[in-house]
C-alpha cells in the first residue's frame, strides 16, 4: 500500500508539472507581427502625429524656459537674502553696542523686538 502512494504522487507531481508548462505557454505574450521581418525590429515604438509633437514640444520648450527663468530668480533671491540676512547681523551688532553704551551712561534703552531677536549676536 505505502508504494501505491508514491506512485500516485508522483503521477500527480508529473501532471502538475505539465500543466504549469502548459499554462506558461499559454499566457505568455505574444510578439505583434507587423510585416515583414516583424522578430528583427525589437519593440514596437509609439508613433505621434506631427502636429501632436510640435504642439507638444513647443509646450515643453515654453516650460523649459519657464523653469530655467524661475530658477535664476531663486538663485538671485537667494543672493539677495543672504546679504539682507548679513546687513541685518551687522545693524544687530551696532544696536547692541549702543544699547551696552546707554547702559554704561545709566539710561534704559528701548528693548529689542522680539522679531529681531534671531538675528542678534549675543
Amino acid at each position: 500500500m505505502g508504494s501505491e502512494n508514491s506512485v500516485l504522487g508522483v503521477i500527480i507531481a508529473v501532471i502538475g508539472l505539465i500543466g504549469s508548462v502548459l499554462v506558461a505557454r499559454l499566457s505568455a505574450p505574444k510578439p505583434a507581427a507587423t510585416g515583414a521581418g516583424a522578430g528583427d525590429e525589437g519593440p514596437p515604438v509609439l508613433e505621434v502625429a506631427p502636429e501632436i509633437w510640435r504642439d507638444m514640444s513647443g509646450k515643453i520648450s515654453t516650460l523649459e524656459g519657464k523653469v530655467d527663468h524661475l530658477t535664476r530668480l531663486v538663485e538671485q533671491q537667494t543672493t539677495r537674502v543672504t546679504t539682507l540676512e548679513k546687513l541685518l547681523r551687522h545693524a544687530m551688532r551696532l544696536l547692541r553696542s549702543a544699547h551696552r553704551q546707554l547702559r554704561a551712561a545709566g539710561t534704559v534703552p528701548d528693548p529689542v523686538p522680539p522679531e529681531l531677536i534671531p538675528y542678534s549676536i549675543d
